[in-house]
């Protein structure tokens, strides 16, 4: 089995468009206005959005994005305006993270996490 994507919900998918292009996305898909798709820069993932006019309470929906040279790349989405909750810093679980919110209160959390995303050393 593999992942082919994430869909999740949003209220104005144009909007949206713009804040997840900034994160560094590729925009393959524009059906505006109830849908649109990105393919991730590495690997064969794709995420996607879809508007909704029920939004996710509380927490809304975690996404997390691996990016290499985490602490690089969040410094040059603040330079585009991204506001973070979360700069990185290291936890106990080995990943490197930081973390941010798009406009439906969706959680992201961009990380680098190497070989301990798969292989940690508490591995089964």
């Amino acid at each position: 089995m593999n992942l082919n994507q994430v869909t999740v919900p949003v209220a104005d998918v144009e909007k949206a468009i713009d804040f997840y292009e900034k994160l560094g996305l590729k925009l393959i898909v524009k059906a505006l206005p109830d849908y649109a798709r990105f393919e991730c820069t590495n690997g064969t993932s794709t995420f996607s959005l879809h508007r909704s006019d029920i939004q996710p309470s509380t927490d809304g929906i975690w996404v997390y994005f691996e990016v290499d040279h985490l602490d690089n790349y969040v410094n040059s989405l603040i330079d585009k305006g991204i506001v973070f909750e979360e700069m990185p810093n290291d936890k106990p679980w080995l990943w490197r993270e930081s973390r941010l919110k798009d406009a439906d209160n969706n959680q992201l959390i961009l990380y680098f996490a190497g070989n301990n995303r798969k292989d940690p050393p508490w591995k089964i």
